[in-house]
């Protein structure tokens, strides 16, 4: 149900006054009205009981928004509300836009998924893997059965670190480097095993693959989301770095102390979120995008559509199709129950993957602060959820999908 939003807020509680629903859209989108009315409900009963601070869902189906709700806080000490256009820090949700990136440029003929990642960044040339630790700290190193490619990186199968190495760890909380510096220091670090023998997440990998994006087109790797993917869909507020004129807007980041929920501190990914990466030199292609529900729609539904949005063709579809397939072969892959990893999205690929109500073949991604978005293209439906939480459990998410699945009568 698509609602204008007018806000009351009490010192309890955040209240969405919303018109009566629109039943067209509704009936467009070939879903139950009152299904879907238990989404905000169970939303509602989630902040009440302090596990979230607010959340904003959407449910889209057939290019038609049937439900799009905001409950609870954006900030619980201001006492401001949380609302349909609410600004999130979605962190890794901006993965499968670097993926999308990377295949955009495939379709362009400006490199190859089976390129070597030194074809287009010559520093990692001679890149070692780690042989063995000794007890006394030492590592041995050896040189790697063969190079890391841009394929290893979209499947996170390189043996690339998680995390920035010694002498920059504070990269995540001050970003106060270039992503190009950054990925000078990458390049010298080791693989922890050889490529495509095991499946590690890496958030470095992500980032490399956001250096190659500008070293092929030939411009920052923000610009390129902004000129090649934002405007195009009509994403207005979709940004790497965030505009000044919209902070007001930004949702703070809570975790669970010792009575109830508080904001995050400094030592969160992007750092203390209401300072709004203050002098930010990194742009962070893991996680370092900024944006809103209706915007994730608008991206998801340019992939149900294969590749095109307002009359204009983004990407193909056979490179959606290979994003969206199973390619880590017999590897263990994946955050969800009986999921596969593609290029750069996570794939139900595992018929009891539908025992959360998602089909196989559904694609999506999470990101760290509990937010995650789908699209599933059997059913034609996209679903987005977005809330601001540190070491949150998935419940709500989980259930959000349920919720959105079980309302599709037709």
């Amino acid at each position: 149900m698509v609602r204008s939003a007018v806000w009351v807020a009490s010192a309890a509680v955040a209240i969405w006054a919303a018109p009566p629903v629109d039943p067209s859209a509704v009936q467009k989108a070939g879903m139950d009205s009152a299904a879907l009315q238990r989404i905000p409900k169970r939303m509602q009963e989630l902040v009440d009981q302090g596990v979230l601070s607010g959340a904003v869902t959407l449910v889209q189906r057939h290019g038609s928004i049937a439900s799009l709700e905001a409950v609870g806080f954006a900030d619980k000490e201001a006492k401001k509300p949380m609302r349909p256009d609410t600004i999130f820090q979605v962190m890794s949700m901006t993965k499968p836009f670097v993926g999308t990136s990377i295949m955009m440029l495939a379709d362009e003929g400006k490199l190859s998924i089976n390129d070597p990642v030194a074809k287009h960044i010559p520093e990692f040339r001679g890149q070692m893997v780690l042989a063995a630790k000794n007890d006394d700290g030492s590592i041995l190193l050896k040189k790697p059965a063969r190079a890391i490619t841009i394929f290893d990186l979209m499947t996170h199968t390189s043996g690339m670190s998680y995390l920035p190495p010694e002498g920059i760890k504070e990269l995540n909380t001050v970003m106060d480097r270039t992503l190009a510096d950054a990925v000078l220091l990458y390049s010298q670090m080791p693989l922890e095993f050889e490529p495509g023998s095991k499946w590690q997440y890496s958030n470095l990998g992500i980032a490399i693959l956001g250096r190659i994006i500008e070293v092929r087109s030939g411009m920052p790797f923000e610009k390129f989301l902004e000129t090649r993917i934002f405007q195009p869909l009509g994403m207005k507020d979709s940004h790497i770095f965030l505009p000044a004129e919209k902070q007001a807007r930004l949702a703070a980041i809570y975790k669970k102390g010792a009575n109830g929920l508080e904001k995050a501190g400094s030592e969160t990914l992007g750092g203390y979120s209401l300072n709004y990466r203050k002098d930010a030199k990194y742009s962070a292609p893991e996680w370092g995008l900024y944006t809103t529900a209706q915007d994730l729609a608008a991206f998801y539904q340019m992939l149900l559509n294969g590749g095109s949005a307002n009359g204009r063709r983004l990407i193909s579809k056979t490179g959606i199709d290979l994003m969206a397939s199973k390619q880590t072969g017999e590897l263990r892959s994946g955050h969800m129950p009986f999921t596969a990893f593609g290029l750069t999205w996570e794939v139900i690929d595992d018929p009891r993957g539908q025992l959360g109500y998602l089909s196989t073949g559904t694609f999506g991604h999470g990101g760290a602060f509990g937010t995650h978005g789908w699209v599933d293209r059997k059913r034609d439906v996209v679903g987005v959820y977005l809330i601001q939480m540190t070491g949150i459990d998935a419940g709500g998410k989980y259930g959000f999908m349920q919720m959105a699945n079980a309302a599709i009568v037709e």
